[in-house]
């Protein structure tokens, strides 16, 4: 198995929880933020889409996040858009060539500093970043009263026994 049927195979697992904890997320409770120095829910799980489309940027050749879209209005259209998104990422992976993600792009390195990255690493380090605000975002969900899903193995909500 190649690497890149590797990642689309991780996506293909990964996607689906990410979507099924968005949709537990009550909408009523989009503005909840739990600290001063936290996203609100909304603007947290707006990090999925943007963290696509860098991505699709570092395909391209270079990741400008200033250029990233706003938020829309409601917490229905961010899983909408995410969900609509994670298609065409999908997609997109499965069209490019393998030696083309073996290819670098500028990437952060270390803190305020840049440096080469395969455009395949830049891929994983994002889709585990998803992972970790999946984890943040399934704090929120408790926090807003929702009932969390099953993510890695049973849930408080959702046990498997």
């Amino acid at each position: 198995m190649t690497e890149k049927e590797q990642f689309l195979r991780a996506l293909e697992r990964e996607i689906p929880t990410t979507t099924k904890v968005l949709k537990a997320y009550p909408a009523a409770k989009s503005d909840l933020k739990p600290h001063g120095k936290c996203k609100s829910a909304k603007e947290l799980a707006w990090t999925f889409v943007t963290e696509q489309r860098a991505s699709e940027q570092a395909l391209d050749g270079g990741i400008e996040f200033g250029k990233m879209a706003k938020a829309p209005d409601t917490f229905p259209e961010v899983i909408a858009t995410f969900e609509k998104t994670s298609k065409a990422f999908m997609e997109r992976i499965k069209r490019t060539p393998d030696a083309d993600l073996n290819k670098t792009v500028k990437f952060f390195v270390a803190p305020k500093q840049m440096g080469d990255l395969r455009k395949m690493d830049v891929l994983w380090f994002m889709l585990m970043d998803c992972v970790h605000h999946r984890g943040q975002f399934s704090v929120y969900l408790r926090m807003a009263d929702g009932k969390v899903p099953s993510i890695y193995g049973p849930s408080g909500d959702e046990p498997w026994a």
